[in-house]
């Protein structure tokens, strides 16, 4: 009986430690998930995106990523007008309505700008790069994970913090226990005041080996409130 004691309590141990995770363990199982054949770091793909907002029209957006010759583009149609911004090394192009560099009137009037452009670059490269991008440079991955419930369902939670020259906001990302699909994340710029946002993924589509969310929906953290859902599709 006392050795069979010792042997559950072994066991219990053991089972114990398997399932905490260190940060950079949980980081490494949820990459392993997303991007099993470390595409990432040499993606050159397509994205096609339809970012649905309540009380506003649709925007489709066609978004060209190509890491190794370091070249990203998008280019989005809302209502009766198309911009698109071209980057590639240094260079970047701006167009509307197919007209190339725009008017400075047409520029302001629409909030067209080279920041604007670097800023959906960072935007798309970032969250549709997760967790893989949790890798980059000045990024912080707190060790001690969490186990939270989140909407009726138990997570492995990881907090990322970002060192002051790349980002002040607080992060945290869900991941399935058993699978390490990553299935939500949340921000905070301050999370004693419960502000930011927190996002539901859902679904997914395989682009190129790397297994992206369909259907990200935007809710603010602390009324709840729905800010909008992008839809991913693959190109044809």
């Amino acid at each position: 009986m006392k050795n069979l004691l010792i042997l559950a309590a072994f066991f219990f141990t053991i089972s114990s430690f398997s399932q905490e995770l260190t940060g950079n363990q949980l980081l490494e199982k949820a990459i392993q998930y997303h991007d099993p054949n470390g595409s990432w770091s040499t993606f050159k793909g397509t994205l096609l995106v339809t970012m649905e907002t309540p009380n506003s029209q649709k925007r489709e957006s066609e978004i060209h990523i190509d890491l190794p010759d370091q070249f990203f583009s998008v280019k989005a149609k809302s209502g009766k007008n198309t911009s698109e911004y071209i980057l590639k090394k240094d260079r970047i192009d701006i167009v509307f309505n197919g007209e190339k560099n725009p008017s400075e009137e047409i520029s302001k009037k629409y909030g067209l700008s080279e920041d604007r452009a670097k800023m959906y670059k960072n935007y798309y490269t970032y969250l549709y790069g997760l967790p893989m991008k949790l890798k980059d440079k000045g990024t912080i991955i707190h060790q001690k994970t969490i186990k939270k419930t989140f909407k009726g369902k138990e997570y492995v939670v990881l907090k990322v913090t970002y060192t002051k020259e790349v980002g002040k906001d607080t992060w945290y990302f869900y991941f399935d226990p058993k699978t390490f699909a990553m299935e939500i994340y949340q921000f905070f710029h301050d999370e004693t005041k419960n502000d930011g946002e927190y996002i539901l993924l859902s679904k997914e589509e395989t682009i190129n080996g790397l297994k992206l969310p369909k259907n990200r929906a935007w809710f603010t953290n602390k009324e709840e409130k729905h800010l909008g859902t992008d839809i991913l599709k693959a190109a044809n």
